[in-house]
């Protein structure tokens, strides 16, 4: 289930990066930046409608895209930078947790891979071991045990409160952990995706790319009652997304589901989803879903975005169109300059 022995592709992202799916907070709206006279065409009265009236709210939302347009444009090199100065400045406190060990894994869970790897695995037998469908191909099962759980919080929460610099994961969560610069790719996000992840997907998700899942992007988020409270209606960058709630103590903040973002939210209706900790969700990048405010604690959730060159070197998810390649660090966005044959396959709207 390795690529050992292979070589490793060269994942680039699309253009679109720097221009589509900037999401303004204040108006729970993603907008497109291309100029300000294209913006004004297309948002204008929008976000008058939302609220934005006065000409200085208005100057106020194109330099918060601005910023987040530069963001995006050096993303690359401060994401180095900062990768290589918490290298040198931080001491984890429990290094063990950077390294992926089978006992860090439910043994549910490692029956259910154990049975995925067999010559006689099907998707009807799999499903037989998971738990019911929470959604329409939404499916949770026991991830991890409690007391690794326990001791990743405690590292996370030892890295958050030192000086070593950090990014955000993403325009829509402003507190939480990106894992590629504190270390975790290598030794456990890429083993985890690899080894264990892959052969539930291939089973689950043939047609999104859950059989050649070939790079991720891995954050942690976090929810406190003095930071991010909820999560709006959203999609993800991703051909299949692994949600896993690690704690701490919280009350309500359940997800919910839509459809998938290609069927307008007037015929969608939604399903809500207990999450419980120590268990993972997994789910279509592609399939719409948010997150409930909690109403007490913290809540600390492991997302990882598991991408598919295959898929997406056909058409970019965030713009749908064919991607035009620009040159980035690591994984980026999952797009590589070849890919194998297409193959006739989509990912379902049901």
């Amino acid at each position: 289930m390795t690529n050992e022995g292979k070589e490793k592709p060269r994942f680039y992202t699309c253009d679109c990066f720097t221009t589509d799916n900037i999401y303004l907070e204040e108006y729970k709206l993603h907008v497109r930046f291309v100029s300000e006279q294209q913006f004004r065409l297309d948002y204008h009265a929008l976000l008058k409608k939302l609220g934005c009236v006065r000409d200085e709210q208005f100057e106020g939302v194109l330099n918060k895209i601005s910023q987040e347009v530069d963001r995006r444009k050096h993303l690359g090199v401060t994401s180095a930078q900062r990768a290589a100065a918490i290298k040198d400045i931080y001491r984890p406190l429990h290094p063990h947790v950077y390294h992926l060990q089978e006992s860090y894994l439910a043994s549910e869970f490692k029956q259910i891979v154990e049975y995925c790897q067999s010559d006689s695995a099907t998707e009807e037998g799999l499903l037989g071991l998971l738990e019911e469908q929470v959604a329409p191909r939404v499916y949770r099962f026991p991830l991890f045990d409690k007391s690794f759980c326990e001791d990743l919080m405690e590292e996370l929460k030892h890295f958050e409160q030192s000086a070593a610099p950090k990014g955000r994961p993403n325009t829509m969560n402003q507190y939480g952990i990106l894992l590629n610069e504190l270390g975790f790719d290598e030794h456990f996000i890429t083993p985890l995706r690899e080894q264990y992840l892959l052969p539930l997907t291939s089973l689950l998700y043939p047609d999104c790319g859950g059989c050649c899942l070939d790079s991720h992007k891995a954050f942690v988020v976090k929810y406190d009652m003095n930071e991010d409270l909820d999560l709006s209606y959203h999609y993800d960058n991703a051909e299949v997304t692994l949600n896993v709630s690690l704690g701490k103590e919280f009350t309500e903040g359940n997800l919910y589901f839509g459809d998938m973002r290609q069927v307008p939210v007037s015929e969608t209706e939604c399903s809500e989803v207990e999450h419980r900790v120590t268990e993972g969700l997994l789910h279509r990048g592609q399939h719409m879903h948010g997150a409930l405010p909690i109403s007490s604690g913290q809540r600390w959730n492991l997302i990882i975005w598991m991408r598919a060159s295959q898929e997406r070197n056909k058409q970019c998810p965030m713009c749908n169109r064919t991607p035009t390649l620009v040159e980035a660090e690591g994984f980026a966005d999952g797009f590589t300059k070849h890919s194998d044959p297409p193959q006739n396959i989509s990912c379902a709207l049901t």
